[in-house]
């Protein structure tokens, strides 16, 4: 059996000495026998073990695991599987650092923006489900079972991806505030009681969701938006009007001055800047198209039905 002294598998590896001796100090590869003033002798298993032990501290790992994988405490494809879901765990952290200093360096942040953005989105993925829950909780807790409403609440969940974008980034980190503002959660949890309150007063809690006062006006409105009608002008009573029958027909209670104000009142309340803002930033977190603005059509037609109140 050949047999090399520790300058020849220095040679035949390109490891220096002392990398070679520190190695074999350690146990990990053990001199094969030892010659006779008692320098080191190594056979041919110690050429392999070197550069499996060369390829595993260039991956990253650490002496501790690679001595187990040599001795076979360990299988390679264990140590393998193992480095790479943790490889993988670095790579998302630098991923995510880079979006948050990228997005620092264009929004020109301040010490503690950057410090808020960074404790945001370095959030696990359990950690920020749990915040978003909560914002659910708060807005649908009670509600959530009832028919029309887990669309709605799939539809308001934010799922930053591994490897976001600054925009993302950003995105998140305003819709992170949006939802632990309590103003806000109010302001949900009022409008989804309502929409359940009003589906029960006309009794259709059993059925499949009807059009949203919001989306009712929002859609009529739109067409005498886009050619320039103003809601003050004689012209747009037919709008007022279609939209006015249909919501009394829904709810099944007759026109008049008390429900155009309930009406008005519902859509006002529709109409919060912070909820368009809150789908907006969905939107650019979910890789989604942007939604369609809500706020042009409804400020139109509320100012039209305002008029006519009036």
């Amino acid at each position: 059996m050949a047999l090399y002294s520790i300058g020849d598998l220095a040679r035949r590896t390109g490891l220096t000495v002392k990398t070679i001796r520190f190695y074999s100090d350690r146990g990990i590869v053990p001199p094969a026998d030892r010659g006779p003033t008692g320098y080191r002798l190594y056979d041919v298993d110690a050429v392999a073990r070197l550069e499996l032990v060369r390829t595993l501290r260039d991956l990253g790992v650490d002496l501790p695991t690679i001595r187990r994988v040599v001795e076979r405490e360990v299988s390679l494809p264990e140590v393998a599987a193992a480095h790479a879901e943790a490889l993988a765990v670095q790579i998302r952290t630098l991923r995510l650092r880079r979006a948050v200093l990228t997005a620092v360096a264009r929004r020109g942040s301040s010490p503690e923006e950057m410090d808020l953005m960074h404790k945001l989105a370095r959030l696990s993925e359990d950690e920020r489900r749990r915040l978003v829950d909560d914002f659910l909780a708060a807005a649908f807790d009670g509600l959530d079972t009832l028919p029309g409403f887990a669309g709605p609440m799939r539809s308001m969940t934010p799922e930053l991806p591994d490897d976001p974008s600054p925009e993302q980034v950003e995105a998140w980190v305003e819709l992170a505030g949006l939802a632990q503002d309590a103003d806000f959660r109010a302001a949900v949890r009022r409008t989804a009681a309502r929409y359940a309150a009003e589906r029960d007063e006309a009794g259709h809690a059993g059925e499949p969701p009807r059009p949203d006062p919001a989306a009712l006006a929002r859609d009529h409105a739109r067409p005498a938006l886009a050619a320039g009608l103003a809601p003050t002008a004689p012209e747009a009573d037919p709008v007022v009007a279609a939209v006015v029958a249909a919501y009394a027909r829904d709810r099944g209670l007759p026109d008049g001055p008390a429900l155009r104000r309930r009406l008005l009142e519902r859509l006002e309340e529709a109409n919060d800047p912070r909820r368009e803002r809150y789908l907006e930033l969905l939107a650019v977190i979910n890789g989604w198209a942007a939604p369609d603005p809500l706020t042009p059509a409804l400020d139109w037609f509320t100012e039209a039905l305002r008029a006519r109140l009036e």
